[in-house]
């Protein structure tokens, strides 16, 4: 079997053909790499982006950490300039202020070392502002259905009283039914005892029911003081047992029924107790 490879041509080293100088004139001339070596150098140039990309991936973490970052403690020299180029703030020192407002103060370019700046994130002032800005017609649309909810969950256990019935004006007839009951309800509310039946009997005996009757002849008469009035009243007596709010005249009907009946219930203790001259 006929011997193999013998004609393969030598296989030659890369050294060896790596590089060919040729003098001409004093110039030398470098000929390109080619074969192997050509492609294992290749790759060489490409590692320098590959080795920056993790630097670019920790700049990027960097910064969102500095993001992140909840709080800032301002030291001395610093500006809010400063700090939100520092941490990235979008906005820049303008956003930052509007954020910590409250916490600066109203002068931006005055900030005290020591006080604490919310970064990357909106502060409680911020939040507050926009509370505030919340539509007020909405906020007293809210406020007014808590209040009527209120209002019903109060109001449902407890009935509405009715209200109180406007004390009607009595009137009296001007005869003398009329006069009696008007006189007794003025007796009432003076605690003078006496009834209808008693009045009214003893107003029957001594004038007949006449408010304008005078006795002229008896012994008061005599002594100057007669007795006048549905129950012939002497005017000392009328005087002395004069109830207020009645009226002076002894002749009035209701004012000399009070009066009588006032003294027969001091003397007699009502005048229900009278079944004759008194």
């Amino acid at each position: 079997m006929p011997a193999q490879g013998k004609h393969r041509r030598p296989k030659s080293t890369s050294l060896g053909r790596g590089l060919a100088a040729v003098t001409t004139g004093g110039a030398v001339l470098a000929l390109p790499v080619i074969g192997a070596t050509s492609a294992f150098a290749a790759p060489a140039p490409a590692a320098a982006p590959q080795a920056a990309a993790p630097a670019a991936v920790v700049a990027q973490a960097n910064s969102a950490s500095k993001a992140a970052s909840a709080k800032h403690s301002v030291v001395a020299g610093e500006t809010l300039s400063k700090i939100a180029r520092e941490y990235s703030v979008s906005g820049g020192w303008k956003k930052l202020y509007e954020g910590n407002r409250k916490i600066v103060g109203s002068n931006p370019d005055l900030i005290h070392p020591g006080i604490k700046l919310v970064i990357g994130a909106k502060s409680a002032a911020s939040s507050d502002d926009k509370a505030s800005k919340a539509s007020p017609s909405a906020a007293r649309g809210a406020s007014a259905g808590r209040a009527d909810r209120s209002e019903r969950i109060d109001a449902a256990p407890v009935a509405k009283a009715a209200p109180a019935a406007a004390k009607e004006a009595v009137t009296y007839t001007n005869d003398l039914d009329g006069w009696i009951k008007e006189s007794l309800a003025i007796m009432a509310e003076q605690g003078i005892p006496g009834t209808y039946e008693g009045i009214h009997r003893n107003i029957m005996r001594e004038s007949s029911g006449n408010p304008a009757a005078i006795n002229n002849w008896d012994s008061n008469a005599v002594k100057g003081t007669p007795s006048k009035g549905l129950l012939q009243v002497i005017d000392p007596t009328f005087q002395a047992y004069h109830v207020p709010g009645t009226s002076t005249d002894s002749y009035d009907p209701v004012a000399n029924i009070t009066a009588a009946c006032n003294y027969a219930a001091d003397r007699y203790g009502s005048i229900d107790n009278v079944f004759g001259a008194y």
